[in-house]
């Protein structure tokens, strides 16, 4: 009965129904007006973004990513120009206000061809196309290789990337932090490099104190005292256990009953649960450690036979914390007091020491021999200002990071764009083709517009110093963030990791593609209480 009939689209009163050119254009021009927040910071002239929260909160920052997260929008497109920001930081940390700037850009150059009637396939066919092309120029022709183990070449990449955040005053000591850092965090497993930055190098702000006071810790710090006021809060070369248990009472399990006849049987249970404890401690003891580091709880009467012996314990540690500090002195992280064994012990810190800094603990294991984990200390004004150097910071670690996973430069201050866009413009391909070369000038531009300087007139002599450019070398003329004038790359020493770049291209033109693909936004949304429901009444609002 149903047999021939076709699937029909029932849309209700209250659903708005949006389609064809009408959908590209609107997604276009929220692209567009995301791209316009974030446009003024970008480089190294940025101007930081004010943001408030509904709860009175305020954030104060530059970071692409940090200020679209903070923003409230409606639009499906704009949304999705916000996930681009998110994927970029996440992927490689940097780069981030570069690639909303980019896909903006590029979804705007597709205007024009929708107004001439091209059909969205096409424009997207040349935009792959584009994108491969890119993809092959700046990995062979238009990149560099680097050497890791030149600190010194490191330090200049990195430097680049914090010349444009709030931290930039203190780049020397930003670098260093930045390089310490991953170099600490390193592992070289079967040939294989890993850098878990995430995981084993942890930020710690302490407002108080100078920017200058912030350094990188040859082992953990974290914010905790000891159990009992009498143990040791000063050992050099201390023996370390980490534990993942209670040092407690055994607890009975939900629906446990007990039944006590006598006063002697409650004096026989306590003496049971002292036993037991007594049991965990004798375990710890026969290894004879200086400190034992637990995730759970210590008792009592466990922390007293712990003093009794000389041990330092100290409890409810964070599970990474705990990862972090067993990687640090090589030690083991033990679930069961019983299958303590000697090679469980850290032997590898050189100090453990409890300092008072403001009005709180911190617990201090350092001079570690080979840490492979470490703690950042920031130490600022007020949060605030912690909270951007924290952010600037984390981006020069993901640039350190990428850089010894990938060692590739491209040449910065809008460079490789001018060079990937000449090369593009070479090919002589009309239409959506030739309008990718044109979107990526908008990398030099932004800049020469973020310093005030002359924009047609820079972008043009800039143009001409590429096209001019014979030879093998990379042309690495770009512009100077600071002063808007044209300079050669090699000479200011501005360079930027090959991974962000691709990624920033990557992410820009597949953003673009997908937006460009929607034909059609339907959105049911819910009546409002005002408005009338039945058909007369809406006609008589029409009258």
């Amino acid at each position: 009965m149903f047999g021939g009939q076709q699937p029909i689209l029932v849309l209700s009163q209250n659903t708005k129904r949006e389609s064809g050119r009408k959908v590209q254009l609107e997604n276009i021009n929220a692209g567009k007006a995301i791209a316009d927040v974030i446009r003024t910071c970008l480089g190294p002239q940025a101007m930081l973004k004010m943001l408030m929260d509904p709860m009175g909160g305020i954030v104060m920052t530059n970071d692409g990513n940090a200020i679209l997260r903070e923003i409230t929008v409606q639009h499906p497109a704009a949304k999705s120009m916000i996930e681009i920001a998110r994927t970029q930081d996440e992927e490689v940390g940097d780069g981030t206000t570069s690639v909303i700037v980019l896909a903006g850009e590029i979804l705007a150059v597709a205007e024009p061809f929708l107004h001439q009637q091209y059909h969205p396939t096409v424009i997207i066919r040349a935009y792959r196309e584009a994108l491969e092309d890119i993809i092959k120029l700046i990995s062979t022709d238009l990149s560099i290789p680097i050497d890791v183990k030149d600190r010194s070449k490191m330090a200049e990449v990195v430097k680049s990337c914090v010349g444009t955040k709030f931290i930039s005053r203190w780049s020397e000591l930003a670098v260093k932090i930045a390089l310490d850092a991953v170099e600490t965090v390193t592992l070289n497993e079967n040939g294989r490099l890993e850098v878990d930055i995430k995981r084993y190098a942890k930020v710690e702000k302490i407002p108080g104190g100078t920017i200058d006071e912030s350094c990188v810790l040859s082992g953990v710090m974290f914010n905790k005292d000891v159990t009992h006021p009498k143990m040791r809060r000063y050992i050099e070369n201390p023996r370390i256990i980490c534990l993942d248990c209670t040092l407690e009472y055994k607890k009975g399990e939900s629906q446990t009953n007990v039944e006590l006849i006598g006063d002697q049987d409650f004096t026989k249970m306590l003496q049971i649960e002292e036993e037991f404890v007594k049991k965990i401690c004798d375990d710890i003891i026969a290894i004879k450690p200086d400190i034992v580091f637990t995730e759970k709880g210590v008792s009592d009467l466990a922390q007293h036979y712990l003093l009794k012996a000389g041990i330092t314990a100290i409890r409810r540690l964070r599970k990474t914390d705990n990862l972090r500090l067993a990687r640090a002195c090589g030690a083991t992280i033990v679930n069961r007091t019983e299958e303590l064994t000697e090679k469980d012990v850290g032997l590898g810190a050189g100090l453990f020491e409890i300092k008072k800094i403001g009005d709180e603990y911190f617990t201090f294991v350092t001079k570690c021999k080979d840490p492979k984990a470490c703690t950042i200390l920031l130490r600022g004004a007020s949060k605030d200002i912690l909270n951007e150097t924290e952010r600037n910071l984390q981006d020069a670690l993901h640039v350190a990071r990428n850089l010894v996973l990938e060692p590739r430069l491209v040449p910065g201050g809008g460079a490789v764009e001018m060079a990937v866009s000449l090369a593009l413009s070479k090919k002589q391909i009309k239409g959506p083709y030739s309008a990718v070369a044109q979107a990526l000038e908008i990398i030099p531009r932004t800049l020469t517009q973020n310093c005030g300087a002359n924009t047609i007139r820079t972008l043009t002599a800039l143009r001409a110093k590429h096209a001019s450019h014979s030879g093998d070398s990379i042309c690495a003329w770009g512009i100077d963030g600071e002063s808007g004038e044209i300079v050669d790359m090699n000479v200011k020493g501005i360079w930027e990791p090959l991974s962000v770049k691709m990624q920033v291209y990557k992410t820009a033109v597949e953003t673009a593609i997908l937006l460009l693909r929607i034909d059609e936004i339907v959105s049911g949304s819910k009546k409002s209480r005002d408005e009338p429901t039945n058909p007369a009444a809406m006609a008589a609002q029409h009258e």
